[in-house]
């Protein structure tokens, strides 16, 4: 079985994990449920986007066979858990010391819906990077019976990664959100000029954003891919990591980095070729 989690308000991206999932498996499910243990905000929780009927008609042009969509009694029958999936050191940082308890909220859930599902490869998207290498970790740790699938990043064409959130940002603040993704790439194309110093990366990719009237920066990173640790001088995989708000709405975005002269960027817009 292939398992797309959401939170619903699908999108291109959602398509392509079902499209990927269903490409490699012969039964495809997806969850539909907007989480409150990963919202640090009321208000922002109550503003999540909930579109299940046009949901629906994603799911069936996926040929998708199962579409799992409970309510918060159903997955809480007795309100918040007292016993929760700790996303270690990792979960405090970047992502996690912005929205405190963030990662917990997300673990949880999903730990919980490994449960249901059962044996399975369950597909997410690199947007959200350090979910998913904090996914994979405890996958790994706890030894539950799936696969984690990591899907590239869906663009539009100039660069805004698709996100549900995307649909709050007015005019002005839609044309300025892909500096996020003109910071990281910037920061790639000093990598591939040679650049290897993480202190420098991380000072361009600030610079970019913080020239962007309509954005307040929130953090810009560059880790180690296997550790995700901070990155002193790059020597292997790494990947730069962007957190910014655009008026009331926060967004992020990350890129992997070319360090090695036949290294390619990952997570180009699909117009380009990739996704």
């Amino acid at each position: 079985m292939g398992f797309v989690p959401t939170m619903g308000a699908l999108h291109r991206g959602h398509s392509r994990l079902l499209q990927e999932a269903a490409a490699e498996c012969a039964f495809v499910a997806l969850s539909i449920f907007v989480n409150p243990l990963q919202f640090d905000s009321p208000a922002d929780l109550k503003a999540y986007p909930r579109e299940l009927e046009s949901d629906l008609t994603v799911a069936r042009s996926a040929k998708c066979h199962l579409v799992f969509t409970p309510t918060e009694a159903t997955m809480y029958p007795g309100g918040p858990p007292e016993v929760t999936v700790d996303p270690g050191r990792l979960g405090g940082r970047l992502e996690g010391r912005s929205r405190a308890g963030h990662f917990r909220g997300v673990l949880t859930l999903v730990a919980k819906l490994l449960h249901l599902a059962g044996p399975c490869r369950v597909y997410f998207g690199e947007k959200d990077a350090q979910q998913l290498a904090l996914v994979r970790r405890m996958v790994s740790d706890l030894e539950l019976p799936a696969s984690v699938v990591a899907c590239p990043t869906v663009r539009e064409p100039d660069g805004l990664a698709l996100s549900s959130r995307n649909g709050r940002l007015s005019a002005d603040e839609r044309k300025a959100a892909p500096i996020l993704f003109e910071a990281l790439s910037d920061a790639a194309v000093l990598v591939r000029k040679g650049e290897r110093r993480g202190d420098v990366l991380r000072a361009e990719m600030a610079r970019r954003i913080g020239g962007e009237s309509l954005a307040r920066l929130d953090y810009v990173a560059v880790v180690e891919e296997a550790s995700w640790e901070d990155v002193v001088e790059i020597t292997g995989p790494t990947r730069a990591l962007a957190a910014a708000w655009l008026g009331e709405t926060r967004l992020i975005d990350n890129l992997v980095l070319p360090w090695t002269a036949s290294a390619t960027v990952h997570n180009t817009n699909e117009e380009r070729g990739g996704v």
